[in-house]
């Protein structure tokens, strides 16, 4: 590579102890994602930045996110972004704890909850199915070990199905990836994150 195809960012916007490609080097797709992100949010998030750097990776990465996201009857986006949050919080990812505490915030409309999710799920006051919901996502970070059938069977008791019993896990999986690989690039969460679905 030369040093054309990367941005003038040397980690001061993004953290990335990576190079971090320059925009208009990425292939079509990539920068119609950025197109987009500016379009919805404001700002291209760190992580798009930072993965960019093995572009097709993050195209994968990017596709397999979306459909972990897909809400269901029983597993709503909010739960979804829950599951982010208590896997990072688990971790101590600063990026994904950020980012999607914010998005955590906004898919529940309370602020307050979402904090609280953040910050010490136990403490929060949700009901026993994003308790276990909670439970397991953790269990899995922390403890991967010591899952048993006992534990899938937590979530079936408490509705959710066998697809969304598997996603549970597999969401609580990707963000134990996620997390790794920002902490290992030295990613920072964008400044925008933490001002997003605040109250007044």
């Amino acid at each position: 590579m030369t040093s054309s195809t990367h941005s003038t960012d040397t980690g001061r916007e993004t953290g990335s102890w990576f190079p971090v490609r320059d925009e208009a080097n990425l292939p079509s797709d990539l920068r119609g994602l950025f197109a987009k992100a500016r379009e919805r949010l404001g700002f291209v998030p760190n992580v798009f930045r930072v993965y960019a750097f093995r572009p097709q990776r993050l195209s994968a990465w990017f596709a397999h996110y979306r459909q972990l996201h897909q809400p269901s009857e029983r597993l709503s986006a909010a739960d979804r972004e829950m599951i982010a949050v208590v896997v990072s919080a688990a971790n101590g990812c600063l990026y994904c704890l950020v980012a999607h505490g914010a998005a955590l915030r906004e898919e529940l409309g309370d602020p307050i909850l979402g904090e609280r999710l953040s910050y010490d799920w136990r403490r929060a006051g949700v009901d026993s199915r994003r308790r276990a919901i909670c439970a397991y996502a953790e269990k899995l970070t922390l403890r991967p070990r010591e899952i048993t059938r006992a534990d899938l069977q937590t979530l079936l008791d408490v509705g959710l199905t066998l697809e969304e019993a598997w996603d549970v896990a597999e969401i609580s999986a990707m963000y134990n990836l996620t997390n790794r690989m920002a902490m290992v690039t030295n990613m920072l969460p964008n400044p925008e994150y933490s001002g997003q679905a605040r109250p007044g």
